[in-house]
């Protein structure tokens, strides 16, 4: 037998052909069973998912020892591993990972009501070795992963704000990495979830809708800092309804009327997230998801996590590095006609409503109802973002306000909704009101 390094070996530990594991007892009697999933951890550890007290569990307790017979899904090769039993982790990031590629592996073989991830063995992987090599040749890859990284990180290093960075990322995620269903999120510290500022693929945007920690792939993602990654539908973790039905459930119950509805593949075969990480500080998170089942696999996991590293360091320095201004008061007439716009805001959750539509709310509805009564008032229409940090009825987070993303996230709303009001871009730091028609500004009661 030939020896074998564990990191070449991730595609076997995919949990697309079950494993066999072999163990014995404290007198050494032997015993064989299938397991669901054998999961790489490093190049000298792997998980196995402990579902349920079983001969294997009881004999690894009694006899730590252990050895693993893995299958490649598409070469067909064969490979064994000699494990040692470490540990049993019982909540955290590899624990939120297993759960999660169990849920897929379970519903995939219609066993979701079975397989529940109990607890994570660790095993210090001993001795890897070849038992049949390669008989099937490997597929081309889905895109040149490498090659995706070499164009893409300069061009995010180049990008002048965030606005253009997040164009950016998403024509290279696009082009470049060639997964045509992808969003973009960014973390509110302040509320506790995330907020969509931009998608790719989808019939509807989705610019503003939430998720809330926790919540599938992209919550959980969020929680534990971690990348999450199912290679089959898994209805634990789909979106849509089951989103609103926890929502039902949380403080935010009384505000459904204003939630958006986060978009999505109605059959969605694999998916996976990625957090943006500055350091322990979470920015957002980059998700996508395809039709076809095991899209995504650990080589993507890699590259995607590349990609939000540097996008994370490309957005710190974007926010140390703005010029910002105080604009002042300008009294400039804009070019208004026709019937007033009716603009609606309601305080409990600084939601806006235009002409009974929803439109925002939270830090960017705040936004947009300041810059409203500014114009009202004193016929302002150019404004600044270092204005709007010193403006207290908006009531920016201490720490990580993330003003520039509420504000594209504000723009894109605007763009979709009302074709009568618009920001635009003035300048570093600096943009400008547009409007087509008077608002009347309306103070509402809940």
């Amino acid at each position: 037998m030939s020896r074998v390094d564990l990191a070449n070996l991730r595609a076997s530990l995919e949990g697309a052909i079950p494993s066999e594991i072999a163990t014995c007892d404290a007198s050494g009697v032997p015993n064989v069973s299938v397991i669901s999933d054998v999961h790489y951890v490093d190049a000298a550890h792997v998980a196995i998912s402990y579902q349920f007290f079983s001969k294997t569990r009881a004999n690894i307790l009694a006899n730590p020892r252990a050895t693993v017979l893995l299958k490649h899904p598409t070469t067909c090769a064969q490979y064994r591993l000699h494990l040692r039993y470490l540990r049993t982790e019982l909540e955290g990031p590899l624990f939120e990972t297993m759960r999660a590629k169990l849920a897929g592996i379970a519903s995939h073989e219609g066993m979701s009501g079975i397989f529940r991830l109990l607890g994570a063995d660790i095993y210090h992987v001993e001795e890897a070795e070849i038992v049949r090599g390669d008989l099937l040749p490997l597929p081309p890859p889905y895109a040149p992963l490498l090659a995706a990284l070499r164009q893409t990180l300069p061009r995010l290093r180049a990008a002048r704000d965030l606005d253009s960075l997040i164009a950016t990322l998403l024509s290279s995620l696009r082009t470049e990495f060639r997964l045509p269903h992808v969003m973009l999120l960014m973390a509110d510290a302040a509320c506790d979830r995330l907020y969509t500022v931009a998608s790719l693929g989808y019939a509807e945007s989705g610019v503003g809708a939430e998720i809330l920690p926790g919540q599938g792939v992209i919550g959980v993602a969020a929680r534990e800092r971690t990348p999450i990654r199912i290679a089959h539908a898994t209805r634990e973790y789909l979106y849509g309804r089951a989103i609103r039905d926890a929502l039902r459930s949380s403080p935010m119950a009384a505000r459904l009327e204003t939630e958006i509805p986060l978009p999505g593949l109605p059959d969605s075969g694999s998916q996976i997230a990625v957090p943006i990480l500055a350091g322990d500080e979470l920015l957002g998170v980059i998700y996508a998801e395809s039709p076809e089942p095991g899209r995504f696999g650990y080589d993507e996991e890699d590259a995607l996590m590349i990609l939000a590293a540097d996008a994370a360091a490309s957005m710190r320095a974007l926010q140390s590095d703005a010029e910002e201004n105080v604009v002042p008061a300008s009294t400039e007439s804009p070019r208004e006609s026709g019937t007033p716009l009716l603009v609606r805001h309601y305080p409990a959750d600084d939601s806006v409503f235009i002409d009974d539509e929803y439109v925002i709310k939270g830090v960017a509805g705040a936004i947009l109802w300041f810059l409203l009564g500014e114009h009202v008032r004193n016929g302002r229409v150019e404004f600044s973002n270092k204005e709007l940090r010193l403006a207290p009825q908006i009531r920016l987070p201490e720490f990580s306000e993330n003003l520039e993303a509420r504000l594209i996230l504000l723009r894109r709303r605007l763009a979709e909704r009302n074709q009568h009001l618009a920001l635009d871009k003035a300048g570093r730091g600096r943009f400008r009101l547009n409007l087509g028609r008077p608002v009347q500004l309306v103070e509402a009661e809940r």
